[in-house]
Parts: structure tokens; sequence; C-alpha cells
């Protein structure tokens, strides 16, 4: 699949493959492409690929990058990272129609180099005393309110 210009979500080397499959399932049900910046935690078959996003993974627009480098060279937008150390909380974030919405791994999220490379960080309010949201949870909050600001929602 080529890459094209817009909003966009990827995800820096998941853990897990049911969380990838429900990302692949928001991306493709809100026609937001999604990227996977390998490696991943487990086996990232195209069986396994077509297995974690059901019915869903066909319509799914997927780019896969075998490292960060490959994944940073193709970026045309802004990298919006969604991360528990921003200060920029959600409601207050001004999204753009090319930003590319970036999730951390579940385990770790991402490491420094990534996180200072981006261009916006930002962190979904929550609770006191809450860790953090599933990672496909977040991703959903994210792009929604992203969608709603650019007004990008499918007809």
């Amino acid at each position: 699949m080529s890459y094209r210009r817009g909003m966009r979500a990827a995800l820096f080397q998941p853990d897990q493959p049911g969380n990838v499959g429900a990302v692949l399932r928001i991306g493709a049900c809100l026609g937001v492409p999604i990227d996977i910046i390998e490696p991943c935690g487990f086996a990232f078959s195209d069986r396994a690929l077509k297995r974690a996003g059901m019915d869903y993974g066909e319509r799914t627009q997927l780019v896969r990058h075998p490292d960060w480098a490959s994944f940073e060279r193709q970026v045309q937008g802004r990298i919006v990272l969604m991360t528990t150390r921003a200060d920029v909380l959600l409601p207050q974030a001004n999204f753009r129609d090319d930003d590319i919405l970036l999730f951390g791994a579940e385990s770790a999220g991402v490491p420094d180099p990534v996180h200072t490379r981006a261009d916006l960080r930002i962190r979904i309010p929550q609770t006191p005393g809450s860790r953090s949201l599933n990672i496909a949870v977040a991703t959903g909050i994210a792009i929604a309110e992203a969608l709603r600001q650019t007004e990008l929602w499918p007809e």
C-alpha cells in the first residue's frame, strides 16, 4: 500500500495483537490509515493480521515499517505523540488534518529519542491514581477528537 498524506495513526512496536486488531478496526471504520512500526512484540504475519483484524483487516489502509528510521523518512505531517509524560491535555490540543497520531508500545511507551522527536506531545486526562488507558481505547479517543476538530469524520 502506498503512503499517502493525511491524518494517520501509528503504533510504535506494539506488544499485544488484540490491541493491534482493535486499532485496525478503528482505522477501517473511521477511514484513518494505520502505520505499524516494527518490530512487534508478537509474530506479525499476514495470517495473524487477518485473525487480529477480523473482517476489517482487508479494509484497513495499513503500512508496515521495519523500524523507526524507515517510518520517520516517510513522515509528511506533524508527529503527535500520545503519552502519559505530556503537559498538553487532549482538550487543549489543536489537531491538523495531516497529523500522525503516534502511540507507544503497551509495555514501554516510546524511547526518549522518539519522545523528543515528536512535534507535539498530548496526554489524555484521567482520574487521579489511574496509570494509563489501553492503547486501543486511547487510540479511539484521540482519533475521535482529531477527526472532530478537523471535520474529517467519514460521511
